[in-house]
C-alpha cells in the first residue's frame, strides 16, 4: 500500500500533459500563410523584406536580415565578424549548443565564462578577464529573457576592440536600460522556433546597424552569391553572378517570413502576458523555503522566454531528477535548461573539463523549468503552482 504522504498515491494535479512552451497561432496567422501560398512567391519574395523591416524597425535598427533558423544566423554572425582559424570567442557555458557551435562552425575557439547567481547571465568581470590576444569577439547570450548587462559588456568590447554579437534567442521584446534588445550589439540574434515569443516554425534574424555586416550577412545565407552589379567583378550580362565567399543556402522561406510579420504584430501582448505570469510565479512560489525564484537585474526588463527555479538541497530529500519526474507525473511538463555546453561529450573530447565554470555547473544541478507560454490560461498557472506546492511539501524534510 502506497504512502498517503506520496504524491504518487494521489491523484494528479493534471490529466494532460501541460508542456513548458508552446506557440499560439490565430485565423490571422493562417490567412496570412495562405495568401503567400496563392500568390507568386513562395521563397525569395517580397514577404522576407516585410518581415526583416517588421522587426528592424521594432528594435530599432537600420538592417536586419533572416535566416533558416537561429544556428544558421549565429553562424553567418561569425561569418560576418570575420572569425576564423585561432580566434577565441568568449561566451557563457549556460546557453543553448548553438551559441559555440557557432564559433567551430568558423574554425574558431569557444571560450567559456562563468554565471552570476543571481541572474544566470554571464559575468562581466569574467569576461574581461578571459580576454587575450586571440580573442576575437564576444557572444553575450541573454538566458531566459533576461538581457545581459549589455552596458558593461559593450564598453568591454569597445576597449579591447572586440565584435560583440548578442544572443538574443530569449529576448525578443526584452530591454536594457530602457533601450530595446537588438539596437545594443553589432549583431544581435533572434529565434523563431515554435517555443519563442513569436513563431515562423523556424527561422533566426540578425539585426545590425552596420551596413558592411549587412552585406556580408546576406551574401552568407545565398551560397556566397551576389548580383549586385556593382559588387561584381566582371559582368557577362543579365543572368550573370558571382560566388565571392564560402556561403550557405540559410534563406527563410516567404511563408515563414509572412506568418512571423503577422506574429510580430502579437508580439507586445505576448511579453505583457508572460510577465504577468512570471509575476504570478515570483508572488506564490517565492514564499517556499528552499525554493529560489529568478533573480532580475535592476537596469534589465525580461521577456521571460523561461522561468526556472532552483531547489536548495539542503531543505529537501530527493534530488532534482525526482522534482523532475514527480511534477511530470502530476502533469506540469517541466524542463531543463540547460546543460553546461562544455560538459557535452564532443566538447569533451576537444579538452574542455567539469569544475570550469563551477557556478553554472552548481546552477544546473538544481534547475528546473516550469511551464511559461502567453497561451496559457489562469487554470494552467494556477496547476503549475499547486503542482510545485504539492512536490514541495512531499520532499521537504521540515
Amino acid at each position: 500500500m502506497k504512502d498517503s504522504s506520496d504524491p504518487s498515491s494521489s491523484k494528479p494535479i493534471r490529466s494532460t500533459l501541460l508542456p513548458y512552451g508552446q506557440q499560439w497561432l490565430d485565423e490571422q496567422d493562417i490567412e496570412a500563410v495562405v495568401k503567400v501560398l496563392r500568390g507568386d512567391f513562395i521563397t525569395q519574395g517580397p514577404a522576407i523584406e516585410a518581415f526583416e523591416t517588421k522587426v528592424a524597425d521594432y528594435v530599432g535598427v537600420k538592417y536586419a536580415v533572416a535566416f533558416t533558423n537561429g544556428t544558421a544566423a549565429l553562424h553567418a554572425a561569425c561569418f560576418a565578424a570575420g572569425i576564423g582559424e585561432g580566434d577565441e570567442v568568449i561566451t557563457t557555458p549556460l546557453t543553448f549548443l548553438a551559441s559555440s557551435n557557432c564559433v567551430l562552425y568558423q574554425g574558431g575557439t569557444p571560450v567559456f565564462v562563468d554565471i552570476d547567481m543571481d541572474t544566470y547571465n554571464v559575468a562581466p568581470a569574467e569576461i574581461e578577464s578571459k580576454i587575450t590576444e586571440r580573442t576575437k569577439a564576444i557572444i553575450a547570450v541573454d538566458f531566459t529573457g533576461q538581457p545581459v548587462e549589455i552596458d558593461r559588456i559593450s564598453m568591454i568590447a569597445h576597449d579591447h576592440n572586440l565584435v560583440l554579437i548578442q544572443d538574443a534567442a530569449h529576448s525578443l521584446g526584452a530591454s536594457y536600460a530602457g533601450r530595446r534588445v537588438g539596437a545594443w550589439a553589432d549583431m544581435t540574434m533572434f529565434s523563431f522556433h515554435p517555443v519563442k515569443h513569436v513563431t515562423t516554425g523556424e527561422g533566426g534574424i540578425i539585426t545590425t546597424d552596420n551596413e558592411e555586416y549587412y552585406r556580408k550577412l546576406v551574401l552568407f545565407r545565398s551560397h556566397g552569391m551576389t548580383k549586385d552589379p556593382e559588387k561584381l567583378i566582371k559582368n557577362d550580362g543579365p543572368w550573370y553572378y558571382e560566388m565571392q565567399e564560402l556561403g550557405y543556402n540559410y534563406r527563410m522561406t516567404d511563408m515563414q517570413a509572412a506568418l512571423g510579420v503577422s506574429q510580430m504584430d502579437k508580439l507586445d501582448s505576448f511579453v505583457a502576458r508572460r510577465r504577468e505570469i512570471a509575476a504570478i510565479y515570483n508572488e506564490k512560489l517565492g514564499m517556499l523555503p528552499g525554493i529560489v525564484i529568478p533573480g532580475q537585474h535592476p537596469d534589465a526588463e525580461s521577456s521571460w522566454h523561461l522561468y526556472v527555479i532552483r531547489f536548495l538541497p539542503d531543505y529537501f530529500h530527493g534530488n532534482r531528477r525526482d522534482w523532475f519526474e514527480a511534477l511530470r507525473t502530476e502533469g506540469i511538463g517541466v524542463h531543463v535548461h540547460y546543460i553546461p555546453v562544455y560538459l557535452q561529450p564532443y566538447y569533451q573530447k576537444m579538452g574542455y573539463a567539469q569544475g570550469l565554470c563551477p557556478n553554472a555547473e552548481k546552477y544546473y544541478s538544481s534547475a528546473i523549468t516550469l511551464p511559461l507560454f502567453p497561451k496559457m490560461t489562469d487554470s494552467d498557472v494556477s496547476d503549475v503552482i499547486k503542482a510545485v506546492n504539492k512536490i514541495h511539501a512531499h520532499f521537504c524534510l521540515n
